[in-house]
């Protein structure tokens, strides 16, 4: 069973990839799985868009006794562990289209 947060704000993050160029990602959740935190994000382009719908999954962890300290983001190693969080964001979208209909 996975345990979502959902940001209080839309917020969005900078990214420095291994390429060298940098990406701004919307934050979509925090995902926890296993004991694990995961943050889904969505890369947008310039003008702040996204058109094809792909995300990322990062592992995701705070430092508890320094909050102000940047969240550190680490990549999945495995396809078992990435199909364990794709599986909970499905889960996720699931519930927010469910909460979506009750709103209606």
């Amino acid at each position: 069973m996975a345990k979502y947060e959902e940001p209080t704000e839309e917020m969005t993050v900078e990214l420095s990839l291994d390429n060298g160029k940098d990406v701004t990602c919307a934050v979509i959740t925090i995902l926890e799985v296993e004991k694990q935190d995961y943050i889904v994000l969505l890369p947008l382009d310039e003008k702040g868009e996204n058109q094809d719908g792909e995300v990322w999954f990062y592992r995701y962890s705070e430092n508890p006794d320094d909050p102000s300290e940047e969240p550190e983001l680490g990549y999945i190693d495995s396809d078992e562990e990435y199909d364990r969080v794709a599986d909970a964001f499905d889960e996720f979208l699931d519930d927010q289209e469910f909460d979506e209909i009750l709103s209606d």
